[in-house]
């Protein structure tokens, strides 16, 4: 009876379904064993996923990620309904490949999002895929704030969002992020109103919290678009006004890049900015990378799932914490040659702040598009359009990296022109913040 099952299975049911039903990844197939691929060919398809999900979950508590990736990759085509699956590996392949000092493999972002891509094309009827995609880019991403606005939007139009209370909050922030402050504000009122009739009609602690807290955004919101002259500069009387926001802060931004030892790099630098809260993104990568971007690269590549990123490019992402107004950060690449593997002739150091990242305390100055914040040498409002980021370029050779040459008996050293070598800076986790009373803030010496 098996084998005349499997003959019909072969000679007319599975044409029918390769042809009109298979998410067309055949290519994986050959992943299985020949008595799984039996089971899946005589419908057996979400029995062998679900063993092969129980797999995988057991090299994700060994820790064998690389493991993982293949059995992700059958699981989903076995069984494409399996949402679990899909946001957990879209979340494993951003987050978890990682160096020896916890920096994520940011070239697996692009097959993280074509893995929750298609999670999202496979089971459209519920909100949670969409919602991931959105959160990737609103979270680990970090930038490119339109992104996680479509996807957040696409997620709030399903009928199961409906009792995800909490993720229907960050679509607001998503727009806030991407510079779209009234509809954020309109979204709130919308949202209260909702939250307000679920709690007269179930009166549940869940429902009041939700409530105060959509209420407490909008009073906060309000707040911060009348001081930072958001309403100001919509009704064209900016310049006339004393806004938080004015004048533009001079962040004076400087850095000095330091290659110690092969594949190690020290950057230190300064940033005219007392309060503590300032993140400054450092990207080592290719000069030649093909999908380039300023401070960044081209995420989103399509729908390909590409389980293997290429072994040629080299691309580190870090961010520089500044206090007492200097940042001195020491980046290892040694232990990492795969991740980091310098196979280009030269290199790129690129230094990037978008206030639109930053915490609430830093925006109130800086504004939400960067209208107070400036810089005479790398204020920059052209690699995102409509906002004023800073942002610097310096360049390396992979002979310099990686101390070679020359360079076995010179330290390489790559700096902007108005950086001034400081006298030896001892770190120190005492903080100096400005007196609540001053009306400026101090240089202090180290």
């Amino acid at each position: 009876m098996v084998i005349v099952q499997a003959g019909f299975q072969h000679l007319l049911v599975f044409p029918t379904w390769k042809k009109d039903y298979s998410p067309k990844m055949g290519a994986y197939s050959s992943n299985l064993s020949p008595d799984q691929f039996l089971f899946a060919m005589v419908g057996m398809r979400e029995f062998v996923a679900g063993i092969l999900w129980v797999r995988a979950d057991s090299f994700f508590d060994e820790g064998n990620y690389d493991a993982v990736l293949p059995l992700l990759r059958v699981v989903t085509w076995l069984d494409p309904h399996q949402i679990d699956v899909y946001s957990t590996g879209m979340w494993h392949i951003a987050y978890n490949f990682t160096d020896a000092e916890q920096r994520s493999d940011r070239r697996y972002i692009p097959t993280a999002l074509a893995f929750g891509k298609e999670g999202a094309e496979k089971n459209p009827d519920t909100y949670e895929m969409f919602f991931e995609v959105g959160w990737l880019w609103y979270h680990k991403i970090d930038d490119n704030y339109s992104n996680s606005v479509k996807w957040f939007e696409l997620a709030a139009t399903k009928k199961d969002m409906e009792e995800a209370a909490a993720r229907k909050n960050l679509l607001p922030m998503a727009y806030q992020r991407n510079g779209q402050v009234d509809d954020a504000l309109k979204l709130y009122f919308g949202l209260f109103d909702d939250a307000k009739k679920r709690y007269e009609k179930e009166s549940a602690y869940g429902y009041h919290q939700n409530k105060d807290t959509i209420e407490n955004n909008i009073d906060t919101t309000l707040v911060r678009m009348s001081q930072r002259g958001f309403f100001a500069s919509k009704g064209g009387y900016f310049n006339t006004g004393d806004y938080d926001t004015k004048p533009p802060f001079n962040v004076g931004f400087s850095v000095k890049a330091t290659v110690e030892d092969p594949k190690v790099v020290r950057f230190e630098g300064t940033w005219n900015v007392l309060p503590v809260g300032t993140r400054i993104r450092v990207v080592l990568k290719d000069a030649d990378l093909v999908d380039d971007q300023p401070a960044g690269m081209v995420w989103d590549k399509g729908s390909a799932i590409d389980l293997e990123p290429s072994t040629k490019v080299t691309y580190m992402q870090e961010q520089l914490f500044v206090r007492n107004r200097r940042f001195n950060k020491r980046v290892d690449m040694s232990n990492d040659q795969t991740m980091y593997p310098f196979k280009g002739k030269n290199y790129v150091l690129e230094f990037y702040y978008n206030p639109r990242s930053a915490p609430p305390h830093m925006q109130d100055k800086f504004g939400w598009n960067g209208e107070g914040i400036t810089d005479p040498n790398f204020l920059n409002s052209e690699i995102r359009p409509g906002q004023r980021v800073i942002f610097a370029r310096l360049k390396m050779t992979r002979d310099q990296l990686l101390r070679r040459g020359e360079w076995m008996s010179e330290v390489p050293v790559a700096k902007t022109s108005n950086y001034k070598d400081q006298r030896e800076f001892k770190d120190t986790d005492i903080l100096i913040v400005p007196n609540i009373r001053a009306t400026e803030q101090t240089k202090t010496e180290p």
